[in-house]
């Protein structure tokens, strides 16, 4: 199991306690949509279902749904219905579509998710023969980025022009929009909790006694920064 995995799986319970930024951005992905009405839907790195029940409070309808995640104790909290096919798999791993109940998707949308990718320009070459339509939310480098000035660490995620590259080589027509984010705290100790259960650093290198005192006293904002790239990606 990944240390991403391991992450989102630990703090499944208390995730939608601190998950504030990741609802907001599954409700702009959402909003971005095109249509009403879809028939098949993959909703890939589902997480606790803030997609899906954005769909459903912006009455958007779909025939069925797939919700795939890597965490179990994601997908257990994850609401249900006849329509909604939960599926345990990591979209890193090489044959995680033999997992799918099915090849083809009239829609894929991924919110908070790609970011983790391990090899992105493999991740997208998969993703585009799933689904000529495609919506993604990415979180890229630019989140906590002066909390990584401050550590002196490099951010574990993607940049948003690396991202953009890499799906130009895959899709014939994307488009992109960077939106920032920022939270506040009352406290240091209160936002590195918050990081800790939220999931935003799944798999980020730990920092040292020393280096964390540090990053305590000398970090200059009440709130953390979120960066995320919204795509709207289609192959004809």
């Amino acid at each position: 199991m990944s240390k991403v995995i391991k992450e989102f799986s630990r703090f499944a319970h208390q995730y939608n306690q601190h998950n504030e930024i990741q609802v907001q951005v599954a409700k702009t992905l959402v909003s971005k949509l095109s249509e009403k009405t879809y028939g098949s839907i993959l909703d890939l790195g589902c997480g606790s279902g803030a997609v899906v029940k954005n769909l459903q409070e912006m009455n958007c309808t779909y025939t069925t749904l797939t919700a795939l995640d890597s965490s179990q104790a994601m997908l257990d909290i994850h609401p249900y219905s006849e329509k909604i096919t939960k599926v345990c798999g990591d979209f890193n791993s090489v044959n995680f579509i033999e997992a799918l109940p099915q090849t083809q998707y009239d829609l894929l949308l991924s919110s908070s998710a790609l970011q983790w990718s391990t090899d992105l320009d493999r991740t997208f070459s998969l993703l585009a023969n799933l689904s000529q339509n495609a919506y993604f939310a990415i979180f890229t480098s630019g989140t906590f980025k002066t909390l990584h000035e401050v550590a002196r660490v490099n951010s574990p995620i993607y940049s948003a022009e690396s991202i953009e590259e890499s799906m130009e080589k895959y899709y014939g027509e994307v488009n992109f929009a960077l939106h920032t984010y920022t939270l506040a705290f009352d406290s240091v100790r209160e936002m590195f909790r918050y990081i800790k259960k939220s999931g935003v650093s799944a798999g980020e290198k730990k920092l040292g006694f020393k280096e964390t005192k540090h990053l305590m006293e000398s970090y200059p904002l009440d709130h953390l920064e979120f960066e995320v790239l919204f795509v709207e990606a289609k192959n004809m």
